[in-house]
Order: structure tokens, then sequence, then C-alpha cells
């Protein structure tokens, strides 16, 4: 499926990743005021994870993997609704600006201290997550694609199947998404505090 619908595959990563630079090119267009609000709202949480103060493990996943879960179902609700092929590409473009504007954020505030906790804050559970939105925005349009061509247009083909196909792709990226949440919750807090003494022992850019 991925090799025949290579095309798609492309198209929406490509999307992604100019959300990413939009993201990153947002954070120098606030004011000076908003940067050095967000910049307190930084230092207070590195602050935090220097101090080891979290959510606990627990309630970090179930936090995650529910937030993984609305995005997936928006995701499957705009591919069975046909017309939400625009809803689906603007997703993906919007999750690759929140990246860009989060690792923007850190890079503008602690330099290249900013790229190594973006490393370990940002990174890790999106190679995991990023991946499986697409897969499931590519089978969203597919998806609304054949309802569109097949059934709208020459009433043929059994849509069963398709759906079928559709909702399995969504099911098996949950669980992957389940995966970015464990990692996010169990892993992700151990880098960053091993981190976090380094950025704070210098002193931020804005």
């Amino acid at each position: 499926m991925v090799k025949n619908q290579l095309s798609l595959y492309v198209f929406v990563s490509v999307l992604f990743v100019v959300g990413v630079i939009f993201g990153a090119l947002m954070v120098n267009a606030l004011t000076l005021e908003q940067q050095q609000d967000l910049a307190l709202d930084v230092n207070q949480y590195v602050k935090l994870m220097n101090d080891g103060v979290g959510m606990g493990e627990a309630h970090s996943f179930w936090e995650r993997f529910f937030f993984h879960m609305k995005w997936l179902l928006v995701l499957w609700i705009l591919g069975i609704t046909v017309v939400g092929i625009p809803g689906v590409l603007a997703l993906n473009f919007l999750k690759g600006a929140l990246v860009g504007f989060s690792v923007g954020t850190l890079i503008n505030q602690y330099a290249w201290k900013g790229v190594l906790l973006s490393l370990v804050s940002i990174a890790p559970q999106n190679i995991i997550a990023v991946p499986a939105m697409i897969i499931v925005s590519a089978a969203a349009i597919t998806f609304s694609m054949y309802v569109v061509k097949n059934r709208l247009l020459q009433q043929k083909g059994e849509l069963a199947p398709q759906l079928g196909a559709f909702s399995s792709t969504a099911v098996l990226m949950l669980i992957v998404f389940a995966g970015a949440a464990l990692f996010e919750a169990y892993i992700s807090p151990s880098l960053i505090s091993w981190v976090t003494p380094l950025i704070s022992s210098g002193n931020a850019t804005i």
C-alpha cells in the first residue's frame, strides 16, 4: 500500500515539513513582550523538570494517549465524511506548525542548548507519532477519493471493504500512538532531566 501510494505519502509529508518551517518562523513574528512571556513559561517548565517535579508517569501516559486518540479520531471522521480532505491536509500542516513553533521557541531562547533540549523533549515521540499521523492521513484521503470516484460518480465498487481497511489502519496507528505516549511518559522525562541541568546552568537568550 505504501509503495502504491508513494506520491500521496510524499505530498502529506512535504505539507507537514512546510508546517514545521512556518511554525519555526512564527516565533520570530512574536512581539518582544510575547517572547518574554513565552520565555518565562519555558524557564518555569525547565526548572520544574530540573527539580524532578512531574505529574506522574501513568497520568502523563493517559493524557498523551487521549490527546493522540482525539487527533486520530478527527482524522478518521474527516476521512469518512468525504468532504474532509482539506481538513486532513490542514491538520497535518497544523501539526507541523506546532512542532516547528515548539522547536523554534527552544532554539530562540537557548540557542544550541535549545537544539539539545528539542532532541530529547520533542523529537523522540514525534519520530513515532508523526509517521503514524501521515499514514492515517493518507488512508483518509485514499478512502475519501475512493468514495468520490467509485460511489458518487460511477456508482460501482463496495464501500464496506474500503471502510474496513481504513478503520483497521486507524486502529493499528492507535497502537503506534500508544507507543509514542509510553515513550513520552516514561522515557522522555528521564532524558529531559538529564539535559535540564545544562540548560539551567546557562543564560537564556531572551
